[in-house]
């Protein structure tokens, strides 16, 4: 079913491993330009909302209760078809999700590869 799903900064080198290539930020990253990102797709509709992103604020200590937060607002329908879309690309193919957090091992990208592996919480 799911494939490799893999976590990296926006602004690494692409990789032929990367798959297909998924920026799930909100935000554009700063100083990069589109071209140079060399996206598959930018899912913004499945990245944290602005009052949770603004809340957790890339705090670490904060990463368990925002991890359940987000959990929670990807069941939201406003996010839901988003995320099945993700859900559905991860089954036929390789995903790379990226983002410009500098802490990507507690950053929303973190939370939707475990949320895709199965390894976390379901929102079905």
């Amino acid at each position: 079913m799911t494939k490799k799903i893999t976590y990296r900064r926006v602004y690494e080198e692409t990789s032929a491993k990367d798959g297909k290539r998924i920026l799930v930020d909100r935000v554009w990253p700063r100083g990069m330009r589109k071209e140079d990102a060399h996206l598959d797709e930018w899912l913004r509709d499945v990245a944290p909302s602005t009052e949770l992103r603004k809340w957790y604020s890339h705090e670490p200590s904060r990463y368990p209760e925002f991890r359940r937060r987000y959990m929670a607002e990807l069941r939201d329908p406003g996010r839901r078809q988003a995320a099945e879309h993700l859900r559905d690309l991860a089954s036929h193919d390789k995903l790379t999700l990226l983002t410009a957090s500098k802490d990507v091992d507690h950053s929303q990208a973190a939370v939707l590869a475990e949320w895709l592996t199965g390894s976390g919480s379901s929102t079905t």
